[in-house]
């Protein structure tokens, strides 16, 4: 099996679809008529969740009119949020085949399939032409690729010159072992934690100029105080996280936490410009 298939069976749930559609019928939604808030609790699959997603469309100045390329698109959350807050044109690409599938139903169900299409691919072969796009991002994907330049190379060629290009993502900031299950990966064997000198190299070496940079650690650690203290007092809503990564969701978030508390990884952001 090839690391890519490793990932896209680790992402797979196999009935992911109707476990969402059982979460929202417990809450009272209408699975028929529903809105991007409606799915937030449980498509802002990264740290910082719905804030970070917020937060790195308007660093990128996304508005209407452009068109986006979320790269590890998973069940959609982000695109569709461009879409439905900044009216972008959103094309999400994944390697999972049922996150896409499951992704262009939700998108249905909202009303944003005029605005946002998914495909299934690999990030290190878009099946796209050359300066399709006017921006991009990479939201907790690079965790999962270990050729980081090849993913570089095949963006900066999709976008047009100018177009900036958003990641976001889990990196090395301190020393450590990682502990597994971990959200993006079982095991050490399909999980790639670069630190952020490796990114700011290899955005260079493809053709990029960095234009910012911010490590989002105290920011993510905050909000998950503030979620923890609501479901303390309300407990766990029916629909959350814990929906997409499974019976191991307990250790998979416990480890991952952990980790982020003592400083061996960050979340970081970077808004490179294609040159």
């Amino acid at each position: 099996m090839t690391t890519e298939q490793q990932v896209a069976s680790h992402y797979t749930h196999g009935s992911l679809q109707q476990a969402i559609f059982d979460a929202l019928k417990a809450m009272g939604k209408d699975v028929n008529r529903l809105s991007a808030s409606d799915l937030s609790a449980a498509d802002e699959f990264h740290l910082g969740w719905l804030a970070a997603t917020q937060a790195l469309a308007n660093d990128l100045g996304l508005a209407r009119g452009l068109h986006v390329l979320d790269v590890g698109s998973g069940i959609g959350g982000p695109a569709r949020f461009f879409a439905e807050t900044h009216g972008c044109h959103v094309t999400g690409l994944d390697l999972t085949e049922e996150f896409v599938r499951v992704a262009a139903e939700l998108t249905r169900r909202c009303g944003l399939s005029d605005l946002v299409s998914f495909k299934q691919g690999s990030a290190l072969d878009l099946p796209f032409d050359a300066g399709t796009f006017d921006a991009a991002t990479l939201i907790h994907v690079g965790m999962n690729i270990a050729d980081k330049a090849m993913l570089f190379e095949n963006v900066r060629r999709v976008l047009k010159p100018g177009a900036l290009f958003g990641v976001y993502e889990v990196m090395r900031a301190g020393e450590g072992e990682l502990p597994y299950p971990m959200p993006w990966a079982q095991t050490v064997e399909t999980s790639f934690v670069e630190p952020p000198e490796t990114y700011r190299r290899l955005l260079k070496g493809a053709g990029f100029e960095l234009e910012r940079e911010e490590n989002r650690r105290e920011f993510v650690l905050k909000l998950a105080g503030e979620m923890r203290e609501k479901a303390a007092i309300h407990g766990a809503p029916p629909l959350s996280l814990h929906v997409l990564m499974g019976p191991a969701w307990r250790d998979r978030l416990a480890n991952v936490m952990s980790t982020l508390e003592r400083g061996t990884i960050a979340p970081v952001e970077m808004i490179a410009r294609a040159v």
